[in-house]
């Protein structure tokens, strides 16, 4: 069998990261769990919100498509959150071309670095 990554936790102050979060990658939000508010990434993953107002920062990297990569992209930009081509400098408004491919790094409203990789074409 192969290992995957079935869920994770993603921490937040409050209930607007889940909503933040499934809009900008196009994702449905069904609401609450029994616990967790729950977002589906693809047949496999998972993110299940939870509430916790001192949370640490992380890091949540995306292979996506060419196509998809656009489209979250634009709602990164008409959301307003600045964006950049590294996780130092997330804030340059610069794309990367790592590895022959397109980058880009961008903040959630509450602070996660978010990084989104397109595949060479």
């Amino acid at each position: 069998m192969t290992i995957t990554l079935n869920h994770t936790i993603v921490r937040r102050r409050t209930s607007r990261l889940r909503r933040e979060f499934a809009q900008l990658f196009g994702l449905a939000y069904k609401g609450l769990g029994e616990h967790f508010a729950p977002v589906k990434i693809n047949d496999g993953l998972t993110f299940l919100f939870d509430d916790d107002p001192d949370f640490e920062s992380h890091h949540y990297a995306f292979h996506v498509s060419d196509a998809e990569f656009k489209a979250i992209f634009h709602r990164v930009q008409e959301a307003g959150l600045t964006y950049g081509s590294a996780p130092r400098s997330a804030d340059d408004a610069k794309l990367n071309d790592w590895g022959g491919g397109r980058g880009v790094y961008f903040r959630t409203a509450e602070g996660h670095l978010l990084e989104l990789m397109a595949a060479p074409q």
